[in-house]
């Protein structure tokens, strides 16, 4: 990236319109927003007037703009770069279309070209509306630009420049400081635009719209960047990209999902991913007003039971703890508020203090000090000319009870167009944080506090990626994974591979009951195919399971069999295609399918994180004891998956995909053993 360049380009002193309406939309746009720099208008055939000049080519400009808009045929377009790029321009917007994003032979020539042309110099798009820059009072924007000029804001960074106007079209004081649309990031991508922006004091946080990831290393490295320096990203991914087709093999390919690498990378990395836009402006709002919440100990409170109960039923699939009020706060509370009033979470204070401020206000600063992360305070407000009055007050008292307090203060309205913009803009000058739609604002505040818990938790995201492109791959023999496996410390069952003829003697040997399978490297899936007799308890049973197993194959794996299990679990390592190895933990056995309760973890793998992935799963139950069964032995549990993780990084280069299903684990004190084992190695060349 060229630095000197970008400050030419976001924040210049002069600008090329080149084409002709969407050029004169730009113009307008400039106008609006305030420019005050030269503008140089080219078009090849436009004469010019006493009010308006017209170039017919970069090269009769007078001199080099900082920035310029490229609305021309895309045939035209490398030619117009280049040029800039002899006049020793800082950069461009390319708003024409036909490029890479057709996914055709004339389309990546194009794109080719225009790489070429343009060396050095940085560029939007192609197929890209261009930026607006409300800190410094620019519009490369052939639209309409809503926004006025402020000194901090949030950078909004989007693939999509429908969704950049649908966003700057909001009605919810979203305070945006940039916006910047990137098309198909032939040259700048999300990354590039958050490492250049991280350092600017006038950026709070950054939000995005994302439809793909140009350069997964360097967007992780920003993301960290941005971390560091305090500033939370917020953002919606859509065209989630398909998982690889080997993946799909097994149950860690099919619970590791199409979007399982980039989920589980948002939630380590502490980057709140979002589902809508509303969700999304909300989400930027917490940030903005004060970076992401602690945690997610939320107290909801109002003068409504109905707003109190819909809260709870709205929050109800959500990870907010809606802890109950300490006993010391809820007698404070008791005493201001009378017996009448019952103190819980949600909150419902009723409506006997609604005009008694100095009450109001002791109320407020109760449960703003009580040990939450946020208070909500839900409210809708009469629109005009209704008389809000009792209403902001109600607000002011809000605001007045907050300095000082640990809390982080929201106020919350059920429909979004009940909380004026003037009442918006009183939040935000007093500390509180404005938030429109209950649903919205519940997500808001639960993703904003799992991103605090994230940077709390410390580095968050180690990619390992393999240096070569994934290829033709073939599976090891059950046995021959286990023993890979076993040398790394991946504890498995006894066993024996013999012919199907010396079956029987073998199982005697290691001792009943014991499991006979088919051994060989077609069969992936064995049970599907009857490749597996288990619970073998004499040598007769042996030698009759040999003899049905050996029209399979003349080779078959005779294992001691695991009989005193308490929880079965799945454990995988899937290679998705950008963020590399991804740990996939779920429910085991024959309640993979069933159940679908999987969790994915990006590496550092530790045991911590091994652990608190575990009890997120619905059958931790299990491993706890559950129903007079004994508790699992989870340290060995975490142990034999530790141990899965190294083997997967030793083979960084080659594994496409490894698959234990299930790990057997066993009362506490007596152990893990992984049963199954399927491992998917690259062929070497």
């Amino acid at each position: 990236m060229n630095p000197r360049g970008m400050q030419r380009l976001l924040a210049p002193r002069s600008v090329a319109l080149i084409g002709g309406a969407w050029a004169d939309a730009v113009h307008e746009a400039c106008r609006t927003i305030g420019y005050g720099g030269e503008i140089y208008r080219i078009h090849p055939s436009r004469a010019s007037s006493a009010a308006q000049a017209y170039y017919r080519s970069v090269d009769e400009l007078p001199g080099a703009p900082d920035a310029a808009f490229i609305a021309a045929p895309n045939r035209d377009v490398p030619g117009i770069a280049g040029a800039l790029a002899r006049r020793g321009g800082g950069g461009f917007v390319c708003f024409a279309a036909g490029f890479s994003e057709t996914a055709t032979a004339e389309g990546h020539r194009l794109t080719d070209e225009l790489v070429r042309a343009a060396g050095p110099l940085p560029y939007f798009g192609p197929n890209c509306y261009g930026f607006i820059n409300f800190f410094d009072g620019v519009a490369l924007w052939p639209d309409q630009v809503v926004g006025a000029r402020r000194e901090r804001g949030v950078a909004l960074i989007c693939q999509s420049g429908t969704i950049a106007l649908n966003l700057l079209f909001n009605d919810r004081s979203l305070p945006l400081g940039l916006v910047l649309t990137v098309g198909n990031q032939t040259q700048l991508a999300a990354e590039d635009l958050v490492e250049l922006l991280v350092d600017d004091g006038r950026v709070t946080a950054f939000g995005m719209y994302l439809e793909g990831i140009k350069d997964v290393r360097r967007f992780a490295a920003a993301a960290a960047r941005a971390r560091a320096a305090g500033k939370p990203i917020a953002l919606i991914k859509a065209g989630r990209t398909a998982a690889a087709a080997d993946t799909v093999r097994t149950h860690t390919g099919s619970l590791a999902g199409a979007d399982g690498a980039f989920d589980a990378f948002c939630a380590q990395a502490g980057i709140a991913r979002c589902e809508s836009l509303a969700t999304l402006t909300e989400t930027l709002k917490i940030f903005h007003a004060g970076g992401p919440l602690k945690g997610r100990k939320v107290l909801a409170m109002g003068a409504s039971g109905g707003d109190m109960a819909m809260t709870a039923d709205a929050a109800r699939n959500l990870s907010l703890d809606f802890m109950p009020i300490p006993a010391g706060a809820a007698r404070t509370l008791n005493g201001i508020l009378s017996d009448k009033v019952h103190i819980s979470n949600p909150f419902d204070f009723h409506t006997h203090i609604w005009f008694d401020l100095p009450r109001q206000r002791q109320m407020f600063s109760v449960v703003q000090r009580a040990g939450y992360d946020a208070v909500a305070f839900m409210l809708d407000c009469p629109p005009a000319p209704a008389d809000d009055t009792a209403y902001v007050n109600a607000v002011r008292e809000f605001a007045a009870a907050l300095p000082g307090a640990p809390a982080r203060g929201a106020v919350v309205s059920s429909l979004p167009e009940s909380l004026s913009r003037a009442t918006r803009e009183l939040c935000f000058a007093s500390g509180i944080v404005p938030l429109q739609g209950q649903r919205e604002a519940l997500e808001a505040l639960d993703l904003a506090g799992g991103v605090g818990e994230a940077w709390a938790r410390g580095p968050g995201v180690e990619l390992r990626i393999p240096s070569v492109a994934a290829g033709p791959s073939h599976a090891l023999v059950e046995h021959e994974g286990k023993s890979a496996l076993a040398a790394f410390g991946v504890p498995v069952p006894r066993s024996a591979v013999v012919a199907a003829r010396d079956a029987a003697e073998a199982a005697a040997a290691l001792g009943f009951p014991v499991v006979i399978k088919a051994a060989d490297a077609a069969l992936e899936h064995k049970s599907e195919v009857g490749g597996v007799v288990l619970n073998i308890r004499s040598v007769k049973d042996a030698a009759a399971a040999a003899q049905r197993l050996a029209r399979l194959s003349q080779t078959l794996l005779v294992e001691e069999m695991v009989t005193d299990g308490v929880a079965e679990i799945l454990v995988g390592i899937s290679v998705d295609a950008q963020f590399g190895q991804m740990l996939v933990l779920g429910a085991g056995g024959v309640l993979t399918e069933l159940l679908r309760d999987s969790v994915n973890l990006l590496p550092p793998f530790t045991p911590a994180a091994i652990e608190a992935a575990l009890r997120r799963l619905r059958v931790a139950k299990l491993l706890a004891g559950f129903r007079g069964k004994p508790p699992g032995d989870i340290p060995a549990l975490v142990a034999a998956i530790i141990a899965c993780t190294r083997y997967a990084d030793a083979q960084r280069e080659r594994l496409t995909e490894l698959d234990l299903n299930p790990i057997i684990v066993r009362p506490q004190g007596l152990g893990a053993i992984a049963v199954d084992a399927l491992v998917r190695l690259r062929e070497e060349h």
